[in-house]
């Protein structure tokens, strides 16, 4: 039976629609001398395909009725109680994260994805494993530094410097103990704290060195902490015809952000005198913008003459895995790359680079991380983070 035309009367209109259709939809269809149909749908349902029929062993998965899991490798599904670690960490979100981040540190991720079948999930209460024997004693390993280690907050005190000249090295090269690395282009020292005090006091005393950030980080054990200072720098990235008319063509500005980002998460051992750190730094910085002419047609036969900027950048990534003795500290040198803080001169013509040996916007980029014990037991307040730096709460996959 066919709908009605767009000609029907209103009296005709009255007598098809339902008897539930709502007056306000009868005045509708009445104005515009039609019929309106009832329509209960969801609009997120509405004109939604037809569902499928699949079988079970379709695109969605084999349907099985559960039965027992695979124990050809002697898997054991044990449950691990984290409410005396995460009792504490009433203000973060999603504290048993840092739990099964630092297991798939310890582990890797090919355990949890291959043979023998096993897998890990968690809630702020408990952590649930199956797998193997021996990758309990790994798993119940990390869980012990979390639930029987230290709770209260610590400090990590971080310095980021610049050094002009690298040759700081020959004078401070018998105070460190080098230690390997395994990113290219990286060095690492583990000093006493005596001896870092004395290394510092000679790098103050140069005139190429800037303190980029200094500041202590209170965190609980085994979370991760942010610090990014970045600033945008905008440039000519494509030239379009102009809506209006005049001037022809209009430029298309970008965007490119430049500083450094850095992340730390120290896990404590359960007696306090080791500490793993996982540090994750960038700093991108524009080297230079090359110009690039370009000859866009006008109406009259005359050529316009513009330009278009390319970004010349220059970047260093350090996502790398260090432990040593909580008593100590360590020092990293990224090598003569991007200066994390580009410093404008007031006077561009004074360029003593000439002079100093150094390249402008290049730097030996050095960090200080030194394990300063309990937030309570520091004699001087502890600042708090700056605003730049913010606690790790989205999830990402690339945290290991």
């Amino acid at each position: 039976m066919a709908l009605p035309s767009s000609s029907v009367s209103r009296s005709a209109a009255q007598r098809t629609a339902p008897p539930s259709t709502a007056p306000q939809n009868n005045q509708q269809a009445a104005s515009s001398g039609g019929f309106v149909p009832r329509n209960d749908t969801p609009p997120s349902l509405q004109n939604a395909p037809a569902p499928s029929r699949q079988t079970a062993t379709g695109a969605t998965g084999r349907v099985t009725s559960g039965g027992q899991l695979p124990r050809g490798a002697g898997q054991e599904h044990r449950v691990y109680d984290l409410r005396s670690y995460t009792g504490y960490l009433t203000s973060h979100d999603r504290p048993h994260q840092a739990v099964v981040d630092w297991i798939v540190r310890e582990t890797g991720t090919d355990v949890w994805h291959t043979e023998p079948f096993g897998f890990m999930t968690a809630d702020r209460d408990e952590l649930s494993v199956y797998h193997t024997n021996e990758m309990h004693q790994v798993v119940s390993g990390i869980v012990d530094r979390f639930i029987a280690g230290d709770k209260d907050p610590q400090v990590m005190n971080l310095k980021v410097m610049t050094v002009g000249n690298p040759n700081w090295r020959s004078r401070a090269h018998q105070l460190m103990q080098h230690v390997n690395v395994q990113t290219p282009g990286i060095q690492a020292w583990l000093l006493t704290k005596e001896n870092a005090a004395l290394v510092m006091s000679l790098l103050r005393a140069r005139t190429d060195v800037r303190q980029v950030q200094a500041v202590d980080l209170t965190m609980h054990n085994g979370q991760t902490e942010k610090l990014a200072s970045t600033r945008g720098r905008n440039y000519v990235i494509n030239v379009k015809p102009s809506p209006a008319g005049w001037p022809p063509y209009e430029p298309e500005t970008g965007e490119i952000q430049e500083g450094y980002t850095l992340e730390v998460s120290p896990l404590l051992s359960v007696d306090g005198r080791s500490l793993d750190c996982v540090i994750n730094a960038n700093i991108d910085q524009v080297d230079k913008f090359v110009d690039v002419g370009l000859e866009l047609p006008l109406p009259n036969q005359q050529v316009h003459r513009t330009k278009i900027e390319v970004p010349q950048l220059v970047s260093w990534r350090l996502h790398e895995r260090f432990r040593w003795p909580s008593d100590m500290v360590l020092l990293l040198s990224c090598g003569v790359v991007a200066s994390p803080d580009r410093s404008q001169s007031a006077m561009p013509l004074l360029n003593f680079s000439a002079i100093t040996g150094t390249t402008a916007g290049r730097a030996d980029a050095l960090m200080f991380v030194e394990f300063r014990g309990k937030a309570a037991h520091n004699l001087t307040q502890t600042p708090t983070v700056p605003q730049v730096s913010s606690r790790v709460s989205a999830p990402n996959r690339g945290r290991y």
